[in-house]
């Protein structure tokens, strides 16, 4: 499955459908975030038609950064039923995603 890229519209609308969500917030210029990118399109195929997995870049999408008050990137945010239920700052091993997917898959 290809990786989702949001834009307001398409983040709201799949936010609204309810499923377990993966959010990578993140820009071009981010080392950290390139660094993460890997791991992120390896969960996309992992978890496709468990779980959405998707990225936002802040850059083109500052106002859903400033919705979740996203503050330094790579932010990864889980949702659930539309809302936020967990989250991760920072460069990360795929398993601290699995956990929080796998909880609640």
């Amino acid at each position: 499955m290809d990786m989702t890229h949001f834009n307001q519209e398409s983040f709201d609308k799949a936010l609204s459908e309810g499923k377990l969500m993966m959010v990578d917030f993140w820009a071009d210029w981010c080392g950290p975030c390139k660094m993460l990118a890997p791991v992120i399109d390896g969960l996309a195929e992992q978890y496709a038609g468990k779980a959405v997995v998707g990225k936002v870049n802040v850059d083109e999408e500052q106002e859903l950064a400033i919705r979740y008050g996203v503050m330094s990137i790579p932010t990864v945010i889980f949702f659930k039923n539309g809302e936020e239920i967990d989250r991760k700052v920072g460069v990360m091993p795929a398993g601290a995603f699995t956990q929080v997917l796998d909880k609640n898959g």
